[in-house]
């Protein structure tokens, strides 16, 4: 009859506890949504020096300056940055994270054992009961295991929370790739116009050196002054000290791609050393449209993500309010003598359920949802201003870029006019029609308007680089899994 008994409170006890179990999937506090952002329709420079509407080929931007050299670096960047690694085990942490979070949904189960030898006191209340003082021992074995229910959602608002903060860390590693690409695609460029202005140099201290000899074999004739001499070496000297700033310059850029492709500083000295000249710009570039930020910049995509991820700690902030019910249970073998663990008698169990509910805890629940909810709008507010950074961004690398292409032109008209009165104005000095300071003047600005041409025509192709990286070229939107670096990635292989 005990047992019927047992059996009639065992199902009375589960039939009590489905409520709970169906009521399990309520989840307290804001459900999120994806906040509007307000863009315009089109851009300001959108059909102004070769930028028009269009469908961009942000994925593989660097392709339009068709460079053999730079398309390879940014392979290799992809898979050996030190950066993109890092970025890459953010991600791994973050979806270990994502795996703690989910694991509260399932029971926890400890294994237990103890071995106790007691005796009690002879003077003692228990003495009476316990016939005297004999000595006891008790040995056990068993497990004890815990459930909570989530009724009010707080296991779930958490794994929401990890799923957000996860997807972060994938938008962060798109991020550093968008980033590093551009970081080595300006460096190359750099690069390349720093070599274009040293021949420029080069080109200068030759003519300038003719000149020199010129003036000199003029002096001995007595047909110039000692002056025309002296200033003529005046010249040339001022050229020649812009050679050592040039190659430090140079140096400089080499050993920063290097470090950009997880390299020793020097190691692309022979690949890098012969100059090919400045990537060209081609004539049309297609710009996205101002909608497309939102789905491709990764900054605006983990800002959102972000967002998110502290929308739902609301909800976690919001279940401390609610009663934790959870289910317990212990099994265990127990005996005082060893050999008779195993026996069916010596079984010892217990279960039921239980009802935690804070009364009083000096107002730090309702203060932490006050806490969550000021975070959030926070993160409303970082999302608000990454957006409008970016627009500010894309702009103005558009407006650098149209400004100057017209610089350029301008500078190219400058550069074929010096050229020819350097040739004009030396021949009239070399018959007496014009004096040694026209010269001088003319050579000094070829020198300048040159080095500013390759300067230049160096700042339009960084600045049509820097309108595909501010459009978050680089990546694609449709990938299905983030591209993961082949160091990394045997990195990991590894420690599996």
């Amino acid at each position: 009859m005990s047992r019927q008994r047992c059996f009639v409170q065992t199902g009375l006890f589960v039939m009590s506890f489905l409520p709970l179990l169906l009521f399990s999937g309520c989840k307290v506090g804001p459900n999120y949504e994806v906040p509007e952002a307000s863009v315009p329709d089109q851009w300001h420079e959108k059909a102004v020096q070769g930028l028009e509407d269009g469908s961009a080929d942000l994925q593989t931007w660097w392709a339009v300056f068709d460079d053999p050299i730079l398309e390879g670096l940014i392979q290799r960047s992809r898979a050996e940055n030190l950066d993109l690694q890092i970025a890459y085990f953010r991600i791994m942490e973050s979806r270990a994270l994502l795996g703690v979070a989910s694991g509260e949904y399932w029971p926890n189960v400890d294994g237990t054992g103890f071995y106790s030898r007691s005796r009690p006191s002879e003077n003692g209340l228990i003495a009476p009961f316990m016939g005297g003082s004999d000595k006891t021992n008790l040995h056990s074995v068993g497990v004890d295991a815990s459930w909570e229910i989530d009724v009010f959602g707080r296991i779930g608002r958490s794994v929401e929370s990890a799923q957000a903060s996860m997807q972060a860390s994938v938008e962060d590693y798109r991020d550093v790739l968008v980033s590093l690409y551009s970081d080595v695609a300006q460096t190359y460029i750099t690069l390349r116009s720093l070599q274009t202005r040293i021949q420029y140099a080069q080109g200068n201290i030759k003519l300038q050196s003719d000149t020199l000899e010129l003036t000199r074999n003029r002096r001995e004739v007595e047909l110039a002054p000692e002056l025309d001499v002296q200033q003529a070496e005046l010249v040339l000297a001022t050229t020649q000290s812009l050679l050592p700033r040039l190659r430090q310059l140079e140096s400089r850029s080499v050993h920063r791609l290097s470090v950009l492709l997880g390299q020793p500083p020097t190691a692309l000295y022979e690949q890098l050393s012969d100059a090919t000249g400045i990537p060209k710009v081609p004539e049309q570039v297609a710009a996205a449209l101002p909608a497309e930020l939102l789905r491709q910049r990764p900054d605006i995509r983990r800002a959102e993500r972000i967002l998110a991820a502290q929308t739902a700690q609301v909800g976690v902030a919001t279940a401390g309010l609610y009663p934790v019910f959870s289910l317990s249970g212990t099994f265990a073998l127990r005996s005082q003598q060893i050999s008779d663990v195993g026996d069916w008698g010596s079984r010892a169990w217990g279960f039921g359920p239980a009802m935690r509910w804070n009364i009083f805890d000096g107002n730090r629940a309702r203060s932490s949802i006050k806490v969550a909810e000021a975070r959030t709008e926070q993160a409303l507010a970082d999302y608000e201003k990454t957006v409008l950074l970016a627009l500010e961004e894309v702009e103005n690398a558009m407006v650098a870029y149209a400004r100057e292409q017209e610089r350029l032109k301008a500078l190219e008209k400058s550069v074929r006019a010096a050229r020819k009165s350097v040739e004009l104005v030396k021949s009239s000095y070399e018959i007496g029609l014009t004096d040694f300071q026209n010269v001088l003047d003319m050579q000094r600005s070829l020198v300048d308007q040159e080095d500013e041409m390759a300067t230049s025509r160096g700042l339009v192709a960084k600045a049509l680089a820097r309108i595909y990286t501010t459009l978050g070229g680089g990546w694609s939107v449709d990938a299905t899994q983030t591209e993961v670096p082949e160091s990394a990635q045997q990195t990991s292989n590894t420690e599996q």
